[in-house]
């Protein structure tokens, strides 16, 4: 997301480097440059016109044009305005006391809204709520068993119309189906309702009353509107329209993968005065995340989302290693069979791609190959127990013996170690600066008895090394070896 805009505002801020002291010709380049740049990411004009002179006048003080590092100051404006055009404060779905809280999630038709509904009851369970989804799209053929079929995915209950003998549906409308969701909710104990609604391929006056009775018949807590990312600025027009008609106190952007510019995320809030409060990016059920406005400005800019990273740390299930494993990484003498926990570790965390597109500098998506963890995995199970624990007997041999069990070339398998090693040494200087995470569970294993149960230290990627102890140089240099490895696969 955003790649065509932070690769444009990038070459724009090194220009800025070259100089020792900027004038005000330079900011005024540099800010035709920057308006172009959005204007290019499809945002909004006015929003573009406003956002220039607020940071114009921020850059022309004297403050800026005399400082040390002016550069750096220009940029950090532009963060500043950029986070203020996302929404400056975080907006989260508030679910109070009340139960069950009701949601009602409207927009059009292919927008993403009964992926999102599916994707948000997923992320409430995660958060220990007891969603309940209620589909009322009864237009859209299957829309009910599309949505049944994502929320058996997630074991999640669904209240939908039960069709009569000779019919499709029983003829109950929309409104009355979600009066009774709600009711089936209070039966079964459930704290959240999640209606899905009804879309439209455009705007109309129908859809706009049904919306509305809807969320009067359910006295809807929250209502969110699904917008997609793709559409640039005709999504921000439909939400205009939405937030008109039927008053929503948030916006969910999906499709955020596919869009390269940007420009409905950018504009939206100061268009509709709505905040942003979730973004999706792919089909799986967990690609829901709350939105940061400081930590997307910071992605635009090019300087990563570090704080993003750690979260998904730390909510991913860590692994248990036995002791003597855990000891291992944190020593940095690795098995190649460690090497594979510690790429599984990466890969809960969305994969390589994802944890360079959070650090500073960062990579595209597209620039990283996800696959090469399953041909690790089969090159290292076609090796002994005993050339996996010490990888240094590997000669010419045994690699063409591991290639051709293996399928692959002996040039692989050579890669394999290559990379292997150079996880060691990265290790090696990365370690001593950290500090250890205590095990959460379990004691040392005393030695001499046999029998004795090996113990487990729960110890994910967060604890191998410790990655929220990482200070922003430790991170460059796991950013820089991660790359080297990228470049030789």
């Amino acid at each position: 997301m955003f790649e065509s805009l932070t690769d444009r505002l990038g070459g724009i801020f090194s220009g800025l480097k070259g100089k020792g002291k900027l004038t005000e010709d330079d900011i005024n380049s540099a800010m035709r440059e920057i308006r172009l740049a959005l204007l290019e990411a499809d945002v909004n004009f006015k929003v573009v016109k406003e956002f220039i002179n607020r940071t114009k006048e921020r850059c022309l003080t004297a403050e800026i044009l005399e400082s040390l590092t002016p550069a750096q100051n220009v940029t950090k404006v532009v963060l500043d305005e950029l986070t203020t055009l996302l929404g400056q404060d975080d907006a989260k779905l508030d679910i109070g006391a009340k139960s069950p809280h009701v949601i009602m999630l409207v927009g059009l038709q292919g927008s993403g809204k009964t992926t999102a509904c599916a994707k948000l009851a997923y992320l409430l369970k995660k958060q220990n709520h007891s969603p309940l989804l209620v589909a009322c799209d009864i237009y859209r053929p299957a829309a009910a068993d599309q949505l049944q079929s994502l929320a058996d995915d997630i074991d999640v209950m669904v209240y939908r119309d039960k069709p009569s003998e000779n019919a499709s549906g029983s003829g109950k409308t929309a409104v009355q189906i979600a009066e009774e969701g709600v009711n089936a909710a209070v039966d079964n104990l459930r704290d959240v309702v999640i209606i899905d609604t009804a879309g439209r391929l455009h705007v109309d006056e129908e859809m706009m009353t049904e919306a509305k009775n809807i969320k009067e018949a359910t006295n809807a807590d929250s209502t969110l509107m699904v917008v997609d990312a793709m559409t640039g600025q005709d999504a921000v027009n439909v939400a205009n329209s939405f937030a008109e008609q039927v008053d929503f106190d948030g916006v969910i952007m999906s499709k955020m993968d596919g869009d390269a510019r940007g420009g409905g995320a950018l504009s939206i809030k100061e268009v509709t005065g709505k905040p942003i409060i979730y973004i999706s990016s792919g089909e799986k059920p967990d690609s829901l995340e709350e939105f940061h406005p400081d930590r997307m400005a910071k992605r635009i800019l090019g300087m990563g989302d570090m704080v993003s990273l750690i979260e998904t740390a730390v909510a991913q299930e860590q692994e248990e290693f036995e002791e003597e494993q855990a000891e291992r990484m944190l020593q940095a003498k690795l098995t190649l069979d460690d090497f594979v926990t510690m790429n599984k570790q990466i890969g809960k965390m969305g994969g390589i791609g994802k944890i360079m597109e959070s650090m500073p500098g960062n990579m595209k998506q597209g620039e990283v190959d996800e696959h090469v963890m399953e041909d690790m995995v089969v090159i290292i199970n076609s090796m002994t127990k005993e050339e996996k624990i010490k990888p240094e007997i590997l000669n010419g041999s045994r690699r063409a013996r591991i290639a051709a069990g293996a399928g692959v070339k002996v040039q692989d398998v050579n890669l394999l170690i290559q990379r292997f090693n150079q996880t060691k040494k990265m290790l090696k200087r990365l370690i001593p600066n950290f500090e250890q995470v205590p095990a959460n569970t379990g004691k040392r294993r005393k030695k001499g008895k046999k029998g004795n149960k090996k113990n487990k230290r729960k110890r994910g990627m967060m604890g191998i090394p410790g990655l929220q102890n990482m200070s922003p140089s430790q991170m460059m240099e796991l950013k820089k070896n991660l790359e080297e490895m990228q470049k030789n696969s």
